[in-house]
């Protein structure tokens, strides 16, 4: 016999009865999940944005559902959805500290819910903001490139999607009482 069949715990234990794998298994941090969903999320974006600039500049739009959604290369110097036209720079410094406080809050990360969530909200935030260092006129003035053009909204792109959806994620978790930290409260 093992070791850890002779163990007994106790509901104070800190060896509390998670599987085979130990305690040590469930309390892992998910930076991992968070590094991953974040990579993917700005892969695709990136992506998305070579092949928007390559086919669809100086192109005709693709009408991918009839009128109700196409394809048409834009560039945007404002927030998502064209909002804040001219406040480029702002929201280069926003999105630095959107990056700062998920790296502060991936010290404390258990929940694999909150690190996708995060992970979406990074990997879109390295999206807009790599067209914001990168694209012209650059010096963190640069426009982003949107595409994705829904009839009657705004146009974006799969980072403003990431976004969107991670920060839907962290308010219904949020409502859930779900913490970082894996722990659930209730108020």
């Amino acid at each position: 016999m093992t070791e850890a069949e002779h163990t007994i715990t106790t509901p104070d234990s800190p060896q509390e009865a998670t599987g085979a794998a130990g305690p040590e298994a469930a309390r892992r941090r998910r930076v991992p999940v968070l590094i991953g969903v974040a990579a993917l999320a700005y892969l695709l974006d990136l992506l998305s944005k070579i092949w928007v600039v390559h086919s669809l500049e100086r192109h005709d739009p693709i009408n991918v559902f009839g009128h109700y959604l196409r394809l048409d290369a834009i560039r945007n110097a404002g927030a998502a959805f064209g909002l804040g036209q001219g406040m480029t720079i702002v929201f280069t410094v926003i999105a630095v500290g959107v990056v700062v406080v998920i790296a502060r809050l991936a010290r404390k990360l258990y929940s694999v819910p909150w690190a996708i969530a995060l992970g979406l909200l990074l990997g879109g935030a390295f999206g807009n903001l790599t067209d914001r260092v990168f694209r012209a006129p650059g010096g963190f003035q640069g426009r982003v490139v949107d595409f994705i053009a829904p009839v009657h909204f705004a146009v974006f792109n799969l980072a403003d999607s990431a976004i969107c959806c991670g920060g839907a994620l962290i308010v219904l978790l949020s409502f859930r009482g779900v913490d970082p930290d894996g722990t659930r409260h209730r108020d």
